[in-house]
């Protein structure tokens, strides 16, 4: 189990990617993103996730620069957005992306939603693969993958997805997905960890964070970490961002996992991969 911020798994390439990092959908361009990555980063977080669809690529390019800590010892995620998707029009999309951020390549780059025209997804992989291989991007994934998305793009990828990240929270657990991408060494990551805080007031969670003196959050976010999920916070302010991260001085008892994976519904509060369309924006 991790026993800190900076510690890491190991993708199915041997890249080291942390379990812990803070994500940024929603985070307004500008001076929000910038402090909220500085913040992030002044606090010992290495892992930054954002996507082109979020528009906030230029600030978090700011936010590491300006945080002081050297480039190579953050790992930075970005995401094709579906309008880009085909070879050609993803490889001018990473290469915007990189120019916003400032950077001369990324730690890992996700296609950012399947759509539902599978011959586009595999353009866009084969475009991934490219950039992996000319050394663009340390690794390479997906998001919002179901398992016959996963089954359907590695029957003629050359390269296997390290990564998928997916909306995970206790009320959606994933069972069926986690085992999959554990079979086949993917590395399962959760956007939308709390629900969009949905989850803070559900008293299962309240009841467990008070036996442990820990915030409703907190035990989200342990929770995922014990499952082997990689997490990624939304957090702006400064002391939620530390709090969410103070996670690593406590562990789950199994009793009370297993009354956390007792209350999924396999309910979303994002959109279901099989009905969003590539292009709707």
């Amino acid at each position: 189990m991790p026993k800190n911020l900076q510690d890491t798994t190991t993708l199915h390439n041997g890249v080291k990617m942390p379990w812990f990092g803070l994500g940024v959908f929603k985070v307004k361009e500008g001076s929000e993103v910038v402090e909220a990555v500085k913040a992030a980063i002044k606090n010992g977080y290495i892992s930054i996730d954002t996507a082109a669809i979020y528009q906030n690529e230029e600030g978090v390019g700011q936010g590491i620069r300006e945080s002081g800590v050297a480039r190579d010892s953050l790992f930075v995620t970005s995401k094709v957005w579906n309008s880009d998707q085909g070879y050609e029009s993803t490889l001018q999309a990473f290469e915007t992306s990189l120019q916003k951020l400032g950077m001369d390549y990324l730690d890992l780059y996700l296609i950012h939603w399947p759509g539902k025209d599978s011959a586009k997804y595999k353009e866009t992989w084969r475009a991934l693969e490219k950039l992996y291989k000319d050394g663009k991007v340390r690794a390479i994934g997906v998001s919002n993958f179901h398992v016959h998305h996963l089954e359907d793009l590695i029957a003629d990828a050359e390269i296997k997805p390290m990564v998928n990240q997916v909306e995970y929270h206790p009320h959606l657990a994933q069972l069926e997905l986690r085992d999959y991408c554990k079979k086949q060494g993917i590395q399962l990551e959760a956007w939308s960890p709390l629900k969009q805080g949905q989850l803070l007031n559900e008293p299962t969670i309240v009841e467990i964070a008070d036996k442990y003196q820990k915030s409703p959050a907190q035990i989200i976010l342990r929770w995922d970490l014990q499952n082997e999920v990689v997490t990624i916070p939304k957090s702006i302010k400064e002391h939620r961002i530390i709090e969410n991260a103070d996670i690593f001085d406590f562990e789950l008892a199994p009793e009370d996992m297993a009354k956390l994976d007792g209350l999924n519904k396999n309910e979303r509060v994002g959109s279901n991969p099989d009905e969003f369309e590539v292009g709707f924006q």
